[in-house]
């Protein structure tokens, strides 16, 4: 028998010495064995000399953070001064408002010294007449440097002199209203409370001082006359002023230059110039404002070369080239009448007509 080291089988053929001997060195006795506990180390203690392989997050705090609570108080006191200044801005107007006055207009004609000088060229016309300098159309319409005044402010003054601005040339450039076809551009521009005047002064046209056509805007009588240039000469000037905290009111005084010809004689016909100038009151609230609508509260007209003798209130009948100036003056009128307007009539001075 083998020791007890030894396989079943003994020692192995071959195997160098036998028994005991080989394996005595890796031999354990009882008492090493039962010292020889295991203990595995903890995470902690595994970790205790490395670095963490992740970055620890910081623990999440409930409620708003110091940064987006200054944000919402940014907010709110934003929103709290908009509405302050809304209620206690410095142009909002307070109380009812203002009625609105009719439009109180004067058409003068002005006759012709002599007869009406022409020119096949309306382009020479101009040239040797006093709107050689004009500009051409809206151009002669530039709006003035504005500034706000005690209750409005700088965009308010804007908008009145713009609209003021539009007003005339819609009444005064725009073909379909010069030729008669048309009141609509010009209707749409006016106060509503005004509508009903307007109205009434194409319906039944009266030179009352209320109720003339010519009043409000110019236009031609079509059968006698009609543009032989699309470029009308213009010249003159607009002014804005605050005449209460809620009214602001805007002059206007411009002169149109016209060249005509005989309706339907065609462009070897010779053409003639007709000159119109318009001192108009605009007034304006903040509702016209609003709305880009105006209320004309005056309308002074003077246009020629006309007749006294023709009727100016509904269309302007000019004389055209080599025409001259019927006798007699205007319709008498009855001085003592207070119910209508006294006739007026002038003198077109020669100087104001091209020398040709």
């Amino acid at each position: 028998m083998g020791g007890p080291g030894d396989p079943p089988e003994g020692t192995p053929e071959g195997a160098p010495g036998g028994g005991e001997d080989e394996y005595r060195s890796v031999v354990f006795d009882e008492s090493f064995v039962r010292a020889a506990r295991l203990q595995e180390y903890s995470a902690q203690e595994r970790m205790a000399d490395h670095a963490p392989a992740v970055r620890r997050r910081p623990p999440m705090r409930r409620g708003l953070s110091r940064q987006a609570l200054v944000l919402v108080m940014l907010i709110a006191v934003a929103f709290g001064t908009a509405i302050y200044m809304g209620v206690r801005h410095p142009y909002q107007a307070p109380g009812a408002r203002q009625p609105v006055e009719p439009l109180r207009m004067t058409v003068i004609p002005l006759s012709p010294q002599g007869r009406v000088p022409g020119a096949a060229d309306p382009e020479y016309l101009y040239e040797h007449s006093p709107a050689a300098q004009f500009r051409i159309g809206a151009e002669g319409i530039p709006l003035p440097a504005s500034r706000r005044t005690a209750h409005f402010s700088d965009g308010q003054v804007v908008a009145a002199l713009t609209t003021a601005k539009d007003y005339i040339v819609r009444s005064s450039l725009y073909p379909e209203v010069l030729d008669g076809q048309s009141v609509r551009p010009v209707r749409v521009m006016l106060d509503a409370d005004q509508l009903g005047q307007f109205d009434q002064s194409f319906a039944q046209p009266t030179a009352d001082g209320r109720h003339a056509p010519t009043g409000w805007l110019v236009r031609f009588d079509p059968t006698a006359a009609e543009l032989a240039d699309a470029r009308v000469r213009v010249q003159g000037s607009l002014q804005a002023a605050e005449t209460d905290s809620a009214t602001l009111e805007v002059t206007a005084d411009h002169t149109f230059v016209y060249a005509l010809r005989p309706t339907g004689a065609g462009a070897k016909a010779d053409a003639s110039l007709f000159t119109v100038r318009r001192e108009l009151h605009f007034r304006f609230d903040r509702d016209d404002l609003r709305l880009h609508q105006a209320q004309v509260v005056v309308s002074y007209v003077q246009a020629g070369p006309l007749s006294c003798a023709e009727d100016s209130a509904n269309h302007l009948r000019p004389l055209l080239a080599g025409q001259t100036a019927r006798a007699g003056g205007p319709a008498g009128t009855d001085p003592y009448d207070t119910s209508g307007a006294t006739a007026l009539c002038g003198s077109l001075a020669k100087s104001a007509q091209p020398k040709v």
